[in-house]
């Protein structure tokens, strides 16, 4: 049995397989009333998550059959990213519709690695959110929406958490990006919430509170951010479930470079209870038909050793992960369901980002968000795409700019994407990497030697927007001493 992923071509041809699977499922109930209020949106972010994490994705060792279902229901995105391989970025850019390099938040909250064998020190960024910024929420609350967040927040310490951001309502939300535990009481203070009860799962206690939110305001439009800090470590799983995945690789020993970790796939299969949970909830209060729900990660999947039982997954095809800024650190599962307006079983190829998110839920809500105070948005509206997945998309390039040294092994570099190319510029020694994704998706061959031209058109692309968005640069390193020769 394979317990993908595992090369390009099985890889295609599993997800494809997986999609249509999931679309001859029963799906949570549709009907064809129209909406007479703005859409509500549920929001749900998972940590740490690869792209090949879960079933409509390719994995054939992770189950997940309420996310596929989810998928099959709606919109399956194959080329959508984050705009940081690591979190607090990301979830940054989400909130705002901005690159993290505008933000001038780089890293995750406290990152402070730098090595003394680097000819840069890492360059300095934000230790929160500016409360200047105005965030998706505090645009909806314009409009009236309730606004609610549950779960990880990592984007300040007190006085820049979801309160003070535009959230009426804040569960678990604090400056950790990581719980002590996902067991309570062994979580007690790490996040800031009570457990209900010996033993208690995380993952469960968080999903509760987001279910209790959707029904306590199912008669108004809402916006819930639903952050699960699963699946990223400590890598911690409910004994049953660890138990199930532990008889299945006995069963079914996994090949090299195939998905392996029985105590990660329970985890996975921990937050699709959570995302079946959530569907059930909607659908029980009558709201399904009109709630858009997203379902997306904050960065690639854990590929290294970072702590026990890991590593976490396998990013295959995709190259690295977590940390990095190959296509294994920033590719990500995303899927977005909204019965009312989303073709069943729909699938986009067109190159979207985390920056994208706020100008979408603004469009849908009929929000302007320049209204609100917003400027300098980077992110664009993707309601078109949601209505017809080949509409044509107003966007030359995609941009990532990551100037810090990752806990996983990733350097300082930058990325632009345009088209079917992508370039990575190294900042510390200035090497550069140029790949074809439609016929690499794993990045295998360099040409930027092969295509100096091309390269150069990128790196002029990548350097003129680093301009622009005024990002923060790596600084030299004063305790670096040249190797001998």
């Amino acid at each position: 049995m394979m317990h993908g992923p595992i090369n390009r071509r099985d890889f295609l041809t599993l997800a494809s397989a997986a999609s249509l699977s999931a679309a001859g499922c029963a799906t949570w109930a549709r009907h064809e009333k129209q909406p007479t209020r703005p859409p509500n949106f549920v929001f749900i972010l998972i940590d740490d998550l690869g792209y090949a994490d879960v079933g409509c994705f390719g994995s054939t060792f992770h189950e997940t059959p309420n996310i596929d279902r989810l998928a099959a229901g709606g919109e399956r995105f194959t080329q959508a990213y984050a705009a940081c391989p690591v979190c607090s970025p990301t979830r940054a850019s989400i909130m705002t519709g901005k690159y993290p390099a505008r933000l001038k938040l780089t890293d995750y909250l406290k990152g402070k690695r730098s090595p003394e064998d680097s000819p840069l020190s890492p360059a300095p960024y934000l230790d929160e959110l500016p409360l200047e910024e105005i965030t998706v929420a505090e645009a909806l609350r314009t409009a009236g929406y309730a606004t609610g967040h549950v779960g990880k927040w990592h984007l300040g310490k007190r006085g820049f958490w979801p309160e003070d951001q535009g959230f009426d309502f804040n569960f678990g939300g604090c400056y950790s990006g990581m719980p002590k535990s996902y067991f309570w009481p062994a979580w007690k203070g790490n996040p800031p919430i009570e457990g209900e009860s010996e033993g208690q799962y995380l993952a469960d206690r968080l999903t509760d509170e987001a279910c209790r939110f959707i029904e306590a305001n199912k008669d108004r439009p809402f916006y819930l951010n639903f952050c699960h800090y699963s699946v990223h470590v400590p890598i911690e799983a409910k004994p049953d479930k660890l138990a199930k995945y532990e008889e299945k690789l006995k069963q079914h020993p996994a090949n090299p470079g195939e998905q392996n970790n029985p105590r990660y796939a329970a985890m996975v299969e921990s937050v699709d209870d959570s995302v079946g949970r959530v569907m059930e909830t909607l659908e029980r209060c009558g709201i399904a038909e009109n709630t858009v729900v997203v379902f997306f990660s904050d960065n690639g999947g854990l590929s290294v050793e970072e702590g026990a039982h890991t590593p976490a997954t396998t990013n295959a095809p995709l190259r690295d992960g977590k940390g990095y800024l190959h296509e294994g650190g920033i590719r990500e599962p995303m899927i977005v369901s909204w019965p009312a307006a989303i073709a069943a079983g729909s699938v986009c190829e067109t190159p979207v980002c985390s920056i994208d998110f706020m100008p979408t839920v603004c469009a849908l809500a009929g929000v302007d968000f320049r209204s609100a105070g917003a400027r300098d948005v980077d992110g664009v509206d993707l309601s078109g795409l949601l209505r017809n997945p080949r509409a044509t998309l107003r966007r030359d390039a995609l941009y990532w700019h990551y100037p810090h040294f990752s806990n996983q092994g990733g350097r300082p570099g930058g990325a632009v994407r345009a088209g079917d190319w992508k370039l990575i510029e190294n900042y510390e020694y200035g090497k550069l990497e140029l790949y074809n994704l439609k016929d690499d998706i794993g990045e295998a061959k360099n040409l930027a030697e092969v295509e100096p031209a091309r390269a150069a058109q990128l790196l002029e692309m990548l350097r003129a927007w680093r301009d622009r968005v005024d990002a923060n640069m790596p600084t030299p390193n004063p305790k670096y001493v040249p190797p001998t020769r």
